[in-house]
């Protein structure tokens, strides 16, 4: 009787103790799921009133895209390894290498911004050259792409600002401002492009002035808070003197995140020229289902940044069981979650892809059986972004970007390319690897979770050594 009372109460704590991780987790976690939602009502803001311009002015900016997101991933790559830096010497207490390393961060990126911006400005016509842009669209994209390059340090300041306080666990101010910024946009584009009294109409350059101006006012504030120092981060003068050593390390650590990023975003860009091969129908039904598709993922792409704070901060506290299972009990429950989601999509597969085309039953067709073959297994795409995002936060970053490739570009992009042209299966084939490389993904990366190898990452300790070398003081 005591014995089975004894495990009952064990059990009873369990569940508290694991209600309370992912209590931890879904309060960072909601914030940048609706960052990221708002993030993307303000890019669709942007195409809808360009799109009033013409077909010129939206493949202007549909060339500028790739050149843009080559930036933003290369930004957002060093921006998590701020959040990592920052989560483990949080979990350390380590208040002033907290302080110093984002003041490092920011001043590293604002200074790739600026080189990688008066380069961007000078040769933006060449390269838009270089990806065969018609005359007609060039002046366009060139106008375009210049104004963005100038507002770059706006853009990659405002990642850092997001990453310094997520590694502190602070999400909702970053959230509130992304906000602030959604709603300026929404008023400043019409504006700026289509002109309203004494303020001419600047067409798709209003657009790219547009942006600088929301995200300048955003990155304004974020530096304020920043230094004013009242949210777990300050940022101080003095730390602005550059320590190369350990600029090195943070950019070490912080590319396998940006080749990442850049993997698995272009793998949906570069899977339109396998696509494409077999006609319009198949490039339209791919391009519905992997929209629908890529609002399935926002939640637990939320999971996993909420999942490598924690972790960041848990390796700090050397609190190594606590990590293991922050990492296994959020990917347990995305891969419940998304499992379901993916259920209904399966139900449903029809419904959701005549939202979009409503009058073509080839088209409805050949999406449905894409959404049918690749929805269930979503819960194994969690359970690769959720892993990942442990990766990263203890500080494997470069087995997170391992993984990314294994499954992006040698499952699907090499899968689809052979069982299309090889195998009678035509676009078929390319579904099909959609399905595979998220089994055999998401399998891999569970694997990689359970043999442990992971949690022997000694992060702050090779970065301390860096900073006592440089400056004993900290």
């Amino acid at each position: 009787m005591t014995f089975s009372l004894h495990n009952v109460l064990i059990s009873v704590m369990t569940s508290i103790k694991n209600a309370r991780i992912l209590n931890a987790v879904y309060k960072i976690a909601w914030p940048v799921v609706a960052a990221n939602i708002l993030q993307s009502v303000y890019n669709l803001t942007d195409m809808f009133w360009v799109g009033r311009l013409g077909a010129q002015a939206v493949a202007a900016i549909s060339f500028s895209f790739p050149i843009i997101f080559l930036l933003v991933s290369l930004g957002a790559g060093t921006s998590v390894a701020g959040t990592i830096l920052v989560a483990q010497y949080h979990g350390k207490n380590e208040k002033r290498n907290i302080d110093y390393i984002a003041t490092q961060v920011l001043f590293m990126l604002a200074a790739i911004s600026v080189f990688i911006s008066v380069l961007g400005y000078f040769f933006s016509e060449k390269i838009l050259v270089l990806m065969n842009a018609s005359a007609e669209v060039l002046p366009l994209a060139s106008a375009y792409l210049k104004i963005s390059f100038v507002g770059l340090v706006f853009l990659f300041s405002f990642f850092v600002f997001q990453s310094l306080l997520r590694g502190v666990g602070e999400v909702k101010k970053p959230m509130f401002i992304v906000m602030g910024t959604v709603v300026l946009n929404f008023l400043a584009d019409p504006v700026l492009i289509m002109g309203l009294g004494p303020i001419p109409a600047f067409g798709i350059s209003g657009a790219a002035c547009a942006t600088i101006f929301t995200q300048g006012i955003a990155s304004a504030i974020g530096l304020f808070m920043l230094l004013r120092g009242r949210d777990g981060i300050k940022i101080r003068l003095r730390n602005f003197s550059p320590n190369f050593a350990l600029m090195k390390k943070i950019f070490l650590l912080g590319f396998p995140a940006s080749v990442e990023h850049s993997t698995r975003a272009f793998s949906f860009s570069l899977m339109i020229f396998l696509v494409g091969i077999w006609g319009t129908s198949a490039v339209a039904s791919y391009g519905v289902a992997t929209r629908i598709m890529s609002f399935v993922i926002i939640p637990a792409v939320g999971v996993a940044m909420a999942v490598s704070a924690l972790i960041g901060q848990s390796f700090g506290a050397g609190k190594i069981d606590q990590a293991e299972k922050i990492a296994r009990l959020s990917a347990t429950a995305v891969f419940g979650l998304l499992t379901f989601a993916g259920i209904l999509f399966f139900v449903f597969a029809g419904n959701l892809i005549s939202l979009f085309v409503p009058a073509d039953e080839e088209i409805i067709s050949s999406g449905a059986l894409f959404l049918k073959i690749t929805s269930l297994t979503f819960g194994f795409v969690g359970l690769q972004i959720v892993l990942g995002g442990a990766f990263r936060g203890s500080g494997n970053t470069f087995a997170a970007m391992v993984l990314t490739i294994l499954n992006f570009i040698v499952l699907r992009i090499l899968g689809g390319f052979f069982l299309s042209r090889y195998t009678g299966l035509r676009e078929m084939g390319i579904w099909l690897s959609f399905p595979l490389s998220n089994l055999i993904g998401g399998a891999c990366s569970l694997l990689w979770f359970l043999r442990g190898g992971w949690k022997k990452k000694k992060l702050t300790r090779e970065f301390s050594a860096v900073l006592e070398e440089s400056f004993p003081e900290i």
